[in-house]
């Protein structure tokens, strides 16, 4: 057999995992797909569309806002910053609050974090209320929207790892994903459509407020986990810690240099994407409008990098499902070039009457930057098998780029008496060359997914530890058949039981 380890290090041809007469696997649990998990997967989404819209809402109608509240552009862009701030020490709080109190209640908690937010912020729309003080209220509604914006998406990664089989583990992961994206699509396209701004910060809080009821579709875990790894105890945000560092961890921890490595390239990779997008939502008005586009250009122009992405990612998920398998990191070496060198193309393509090249490359970046952040989020739980840790630190190493380059081009904006007023060509030079210097070390991305090689490990040893007769053990169909053979039919059986268990 094969000599790959399992995370927790043993060797996986060890006779503490096969015995010597084929016949029982003793590590090996009774693995089954519950009908529960769409139900959890359709609350992640619909929460996650609805914090994906808190701090983007802004961006298209970051003008009028600064003159409806009477306050400056600078104050607009920092509703956007304070996001960005606010996520870093919040996404660190989830895998803690996830350890001791469970996803049920951690979602929970991000659920009243989420109301607050909604009317906080429309209590800022008080025309008696002093500009200074709309402004503070914002700014509050701001920061609670952002504590709950990161527990549905670190979560994503372990919900869909307790709940889902290889055969669909990284779709689970990518709808999660991409529900913040599909959020950022609506704001972009609904706050300039709403009328006022103060009607706009209306309907976003009757949205948020209608969101809350899908939390209790989601449950901790299932009775029977779906694979190895989801069955395994999910490691502290400590020990992912101590094991980039070099330091002493229990087995199922330890990292080799190769993995600690690829998860600082991944880490560096990720962020230089995220970031970008990112700030893209939040300064799309600043980048065009100077140079002729109108607000809802600049809205469509956001939502099309949204829905181009969720597209993408759509469709390829599967393909890394079920085709691709193994190549998550070779995409990684594809698709990062590529997105980095249409980001470098809008130095010279934002200028006026350019309208069909910058839908163009808003939906090539929206395709490669949207198509990697849930496979971003797969590989960092492969390296590590730390799927709350790991999601931690990429999302934030996201938000943490965002700030540094939003506070950079904001400083680069041009002066009133430029041509044109207030245009940000200098910022788009900074933002190309940032994005293109630091993905070029993706081309050193091994991207190896230890976590899955584990898993298709247990299923060979579930084959060899099966009787000749087809049995039925946990919802899954086994068959003394060739590895091969069953790593191709074993899942598609079993999500046919799957579907009888309710």
């Amino acid at each position: 057999m094969s000599s790959t380890q399992y995370p927790d290090g043993r060797d996986a041809t060890s006779p503490d995992h096969v015995e010597n007469n084929g016949q029982n696997v003793p590590d090996i649990a009774e693995y089954r797909l519950y009908k529960q998990r769409f139900s959890g997967l359709l609350a992640f989404v619909i929460l996650g569309i609805v914090t994906g819209m808190q701090w983007s809402w802004f961006g298209p109608i970051a003008n009028n806002t600064a003159v409806e509240f009477g306050i400056s552009l600078a104050k607009v862009d920092w509703l956007g910053n304070i996001s960005l701030f606010a996520y870093i020490p919040a996404s660190f709080l989830v895998p803690v609050i996830f350890s001791r109190y469970g996803m049920r209640r951690c979602s929970e908690m991000a659920g009243v974090m989420l109301l607050l937010s909604a009317w906080v912020r429309y209590a800022a729309t008080i025309r008696s209320l002093s500009p200074q003080s709309a402004y503070i209220l914002l700014s509050f509604g701001q920061v609670f929207g952002t504590i709950s914006r990161p527990v549905f998406q670190v979560l994503g990664p372990m919900f869909s790892e307790r709940w889902f089989d290889l055969r669909s583990r990284t779709t689970a992961t990518t709808v999660i994903a991409i529900a913040g994206s599909i959020g950022s699509a609506l704001a972009q396209v609904l706050s300039p459509l709403m009328g006022t701004v103060r009607q706009s910060i209306l309907v976003l809080a009757i949205i948020s407020t209608a969101a809350l009821p899908a939390i209790f579709l989601i449950l901790d875990s299932p009775p029977s986990p779906p694979t190895y790894s989801g069955s395994k105890q999910p490691l502290p945000l400590a020990s992912l810690s101590r094991a980039m560092l070099g330091l002493s961890v229990s087995e199922e921890a330890y990292m080799s240099r190769r993995e600690r490595i690829d998860f600082v390239i991944l880490m560096i990779v990720c962020g230089c994407v995220g970031s970008a997008t990112s700030v893209l939502s939040v300064s799309s008005a600043q980048w065009f409008q100077p140079v002729g586009y109108s607000d809802t250009i600049c809205g469509l122009l956001g939502a099309t990098v949204s829905l181009s992405g969720i597209i993408a990612a759509m469709v390829s998920a599967p393909l890394f499902d079920r085709v691709f398998t193994h190549s998550i990191g070779a995409a990684f070496r594809i698709i990062i070039p590529v997105v980095s060198l249409v980001w470098l193309s809008l130095i010279w393509s934002v200028t006026p009457n350019n309208t069909a090249v910058l839908f163009v490359s808003m939906v090539i970046i929206g395709t490669c930057s949207i198509t990697i952040l849930p496979l971003a989020l797969e590989l960092g739980v492969e390296l590590t098998r730390n799927a709350n840790g790991s999601s931690a630190i990429l999302l934030c190493s996201g938000s943490l780029f965002g700030i540094v380059l939003i506070l950079v081009e904001g400083a680069l904006r041009a002066p009133p008496t430029a041509d044109p007023p207030y245009n940000m060509h200098d910022a788009l030079i900074v933002h190309g060359c940032v994005v293109m210097g630091l993905n070029s070390l993706v081309f050193f991305l091994h991207g190896k997914q230890t976590r899955r090689e584990a898993d298709e490990v247990m299923i060979k040893d579930v084959v060899s530890g099966s009787s000749p007769d087809a049995v039925s053990a946990g919802g899954v169909e086994r068959s003394h058949r060739t590895s091969v053979e069953m790593l191709q039919t074993t899942y598609s059986v079993g999500d046919k039981q799957a579907r009888q268990i309710s």
